[in-house]
Parts: structure tokens; C-alpha cells; sequence
């Protein structure tokens, strides 16, 4: 089944009872929508869509922060027939027009936070025949969506969807290079659906506190999970741990996905007195995982000791494997905590050599993955996509090893592995070792050019409030590492992370090595 069509079942069977939940803690909002509402606004989306002749093949541009028109205008336009490209939310004019030409556009949609940077470029998007904005615009040409929706029919378009039809656009996050379009199925969509609540076993009674970005494959395919089944979901607007607490506490919040610096800030809240567990109503909370980056063993160790009756899962994937769930630890797995897990429901993995030969148990190489969520390709790249997908293997980029018990253990990315005197220094190692100081919030490691060595290591290291640390306590630290992985170099500074968690290492690499890796399309 679709997922258009689970909607329209969850509104035929649901009705009336609440799907989505939207907070937002500082202005002391809150919304919600119902099944059956969250139906009929994708159809009168869908209808306003096709009645100015945009269907199969149409691109339409969804730019909005997270709300409670995320999801309806998402599958509205699912539902016309045309794909959906749901655009970064930090994208600046330029990287906006051009992934709107990269996607030959017919559409935009988007909300007010990005009037003037739509405005800025909008007569150079010459493809675009429709602009559509959340609320009224002062750009001409644009209209307000909303105002439209009363004079569009309410009924399913009754469009028929196929399986193998192109349905979405995603761009990869940029971290390690130049974004990718992504061009994703009807299938990839609704295989994520499947994978997640297998994964995760939620019920008609759970009730997922969403607070990363939508616009990413990762939390919006977490959401599957409940909605394949009817359950509802809170999007969370900001990510504190007192509103993350309250919104669990008061909304009767099951699953949480976090990322890595938000369950860091959670347990540092703890730690310091900032919050208190016991004005919250948790025992309900079964489930917190982390997915998007590598987790620190010693953060989920301490997380168990904190909160002790919860299951913890950690979750791998890419936007090309339509998000997160080739690769998942597994409940009940938490004496494996480090690893990322093993093959996702459906999922087959490898760990092959330069060749795409297998390798031997142990073996560090490139993880392979194929499964139902593989994209379809990278659009109109046909190069990069044979690089890519061959023989059906999706080539992920990440260095992995797998251990006696077929446990996958993510070493690194191919791109920040560091060669310091001829051996390959992978930082996830590093970090995760750091990670386990008692005073460190966060931490990147990073080379630097050395003229002897090719690379010296460098460690950014992030405090905690309100602790104190210099070179010689970690120097001091580090001796348990072997010499040549111990950092030469220490910076104490913020860890830039992008919205969906990854560590922004070319902003680091530019900052402190001089090496500028630009941002294009």
C-alpha cells in the first residue's frame, strides 16, 4: 500500500482522532489535526495542484521549517502526481534557485521564513509557473496557498500511483561535498514504512516526539513507523531538554529520536541540576535512538544508567537508501552499543575492498548496501550513479568492519580519514574515545597538513558548561591511546553540526587548516 493510500485508510479508520501534534515551546503554542483533516487538506492540495495543470512528472518545490502544514502539503503533492523536493531549510538564494533549476521546477511552495530569500532570486527561476506561499506574500506573483484551499475539491484526485513511479527529490546534506539529487520511488517510500515499524514495533497507541528536520529523509521515514499503523506524532519546534521532557511528559510521548547533542544536553541538564526528572511523567517512554551519525558508546552507557527501563536502538542510513534502516542495532542489543548494527528488515549488507570483492571478517572496507529503500538514481547524473548502485549494491561511501557476530561497526567516512606517516587514522576512534571524558560536551577530529608526517590530528573539543579543561589534562587523557592516534593539536570550540547531526567537517577543515571546501550544486 502507498502511502497515499495509508493516509487516506488511516482517515477512513481513524477519523476523527489526532495524527499530528505541533509544539512550540516558545511561543507557547499548540496545534493539532486529526486523519481525517490531514486527508482532505492533501487533496484539496493535490486538486489546487492539478486544476493549473500539474501531475506525472511535475517538480514541485516544498521549502518550509517544521509545522503542521509540513506533512499535508507533503503528501498533497505526492498525491497530484509530481514529486515532491523538499529543500534544506538553511539553504541560502543561490544554493535555493539552483536546486530549483537542478530539479527543473515547475512549483514552489514555502513558507515565510523564506520570503526574501525567494523573493531575492525568484525572476531567475525560470522554470517555475507557480509560486505559493504559507500566508500572505508582498512578492508579486505569488499566492497565498491557504486562501485557495476552500474552492479545491476535498475528494482523493483518484490518480493511480505505481510502485515504480518517481515520486521524490532529496538533496544529500552537502557535508562531505557536492549535494546530490536523489530521486526516489512510490516504492522506496512505502518500503520505509514497513522497515521502521519492524524495527521499532509501534502500535495504534504510541505517540513519536518528532524534532528533527522533515525536510531530511531520517526523521520524517522515523515517523513511518507510526503512521503505517495510525499512531500519532508531536512536532516538536526546538529541541531544549526541558521542552523535549515536558512534550514527553505531557503529550504521553512512547518513542523519541534523538540526536547525539540533544541526548548529550538531556544528561548534562541532569547532571547539573538544570532540570528535574521527577516533575515529569516518563515511566510511558519506551523507546529513545539515535541515528544520523556515530553514537559515542560511553553516551548510551550513561543514558541506560539515567533512564534504565527504556529500550535504545541506533539507526544507519543514507538519503540514497530513502533514510534510516539498512542498518539498525536492534532492541535488546545494547551490549553491542558502538556498533551500528546489523542488516535492516529486508536489508542485505556487505563490507567489500576497492575491487567490491568481499572481505574477510575484521576487515575494514566500503559498506555495501541492497535493499528495497536503494534510490532510484542520482538525477540526470548518470556517472555518479554508476558509481553508485552497481548491480543493484548501493555504494555508501562509509568505511566499516564487521565483527564475529555479523555486527557492523562504522569506522569512518572515505573522505575524513586522516594519513599521518603512512597510517590511516580513522576520527570516529578518536572522538568516541574523547566522548568518554566526564567534562566533554562534543568533539570533531580533523588533519591538519604536516610536513612530515602528510597529517597531524587535531581534536575540537566542546566542553560542557562550566568545566575546565587545557592541552595537558587531555595529553594526560590520550595516553591510553596508541602514539600515533593520540592528537597533536586540541582546539577548544563549538562542533558545528548540521541540522540532521553530522559534524560539518569542511567548515572545521577551512577554519583550522586553511582548506576550503566550497558549498555548490
Amino acid at each position: 500500500m502507498l502511502i497515499t493510500e495509508i493516509l487516506a485508510r488511516n482517515g477512513r479508520m481513524y477519523a476523527d482522532e489526532t495524527a499530528l501534534i505541533e509544539r512550540d515551546p516558545e511561543h507557547n503554542s499548540r496545534r493539532e489535526i486529526s486523519w481525517v483533516e490531514f486527508d482532505r487538506q492533501a487533496n484539496q492540495i493535490a486538486n489546487l495542484l492539478r486544476s493549473r495543470g500539474i501531475g506525472p512528472g511535475s517538480r514541485v518545490v516544498h521549502l518550509f521549517m517544521n509545522s503542521l502544514e509540513w506533512l499535508p502539503l507533503y503528501f498533497g503533492i505526492l498525491r497530484s502526481g509530481a514529486w515532491v523536493v523538499p529543500l534544506n531549510f538553511r539553504f541560502e538564494s543561490e544554493n535555493i534557485r539552483h536546486c530549483v533549476a537542478v530539479a527543473e521546477a515547475d512549483v514552489i511552495f514555502f513558507g515565510p521564513e523564506f520570503f526574501d530569500r525567494v523573493g531575492a532570486v525568484k525572476e531567475q527561476m525560470s522554470t517555475v509557473k507557480h509560486f505559493f506561499s504559507l500566508g500572505s506574500c508582498d512578492l508579486g506573483g505569488v499566492e497565498n496557498y491557504l486562501d485557495l484551499l476552500d474552492s479545491c475539491e476535498t475528494e482523493d484526485p483518484q490518480l493511480t500511483l505505481q510502485y515504480d513511479d518517481s515520486a521524490a527529490l532529496y538533496f544529500t546534506s552537502g557535508t562531505t561535498g557536492l549535494p546530490k539529487p536523489i530521486l526516489l520511488t512510490h516504492g522506496n517510500l512505502e518500503s520505509s514504512c514497513i522497515v521502521e515499524n519492524r524495527h521499532h514495533l509501534q502500535n495504534h497507541d504510541d505517540n513519536l516526539i518528532l524534532i528533527p528536520p522533515l525536510y531530511h529523509t531520517g526523521a520524517k521515514m522515523h515517523w513511518f513507523g507510526n503512521f503505517i499503523v495510525g499512531a500519532k506524532a508531536v512536532i516538536l519546534k526546538g529541541a531544549k531538554p526541558e521542552w523535549i521532557l515536558e512534550a514527553v511528559s505531557e503529550e504521553k510521548g512512547t518513542i523519541v529520536w534523538l540526536l547525539v547533542p540533544w541526548a548529550q544536553d538531556i544528561l548534562t541538564a541532569i547532571e547539573d541540576g538544570a532540570v528535574d526528572l521527577g516533575k515529569y511523567e516518563l515511566a510511558q517512554w519506551r523507546l529513545m535512538h539515535i541515528g544520523a551519525q556515530p553514537v559515542p558508546p560511553s553516551l548510551i552507557q550513561e543514558w541506560l544508567k539515567v533512564f534504565p527501563n527504556q529500550d535504545y536502538d541506533t539507526n544507519y542510513g543514507l538519503s540514497e537508501s530513502t533514510g534510516p534502516g539498512c542498518v539498525h542495532l536492534g532492541m535488546g542489543n545494547t551490549h553491542k552499543v558502538g556498533a551500528i548494527g546489523i542488516p535492516g528488515f529486508d536489508w542485505e549488507c556487505r563490507v567489500v575492498d576497492a575491487l567490491g570483492e568481499t572481505l574477510a571478517q575484521g576487515e575494514k572496507g566500503e559498506l555495501v548496501v541492497k535493499g528495497p529503500g536503494v534510490m532510484r538514481e542520482y538525477f540526470n547524473n548518470p556517472e555518479e550513479t554508476a558509481r553508485t548502485l552497481r548491480d543493484g549494491w548501493l555504494f555508501t561511501g562509509d568505511i566499516a568492519r564487521i565483527d564475529e557476530d555479523g555486527f557492523i561497526f562504522l569506522v569512518d567516512r572515505k573522505k575524513d580519514i586522516i594519513i599521518t606517516g603512512g597510517e590511516n587514522i580513522f576520527p570516529v576512534e578518536i572522538e568516541d574515545f574523547l566522548q568518554g571524558h566526564k567534562d566533554i560536551n562534543d568533539v570533531a577530529v580533523i588533519g591538519l597538513p604536516d610536513e612530515r608526517l602528510g597529517e597531524s590530528i587535531a581534536a575540537i573539543v566542546d566542553l560542557k558548561p562550566g568545566r575546565r579543561l587545557n592541552d595537558s589534562d587531555l595529553e594526560a587523557f590520550c595516553q591510553d591511546l596508541p602514539r600515533y592516534k593520540r592528537p597533536r593539536r586540541f582546539f577548544f570550540d563549538d562542533v558545528p553540526r548540521n541540522p540532521t547531526g553530522k559534524i560539518e567537517k569542511p567548515k572545521l577543515r577551512e577554519k583550522y587548516a586553511g582548506h576550503q571546501e566550497m558549498f555548490k550544486l
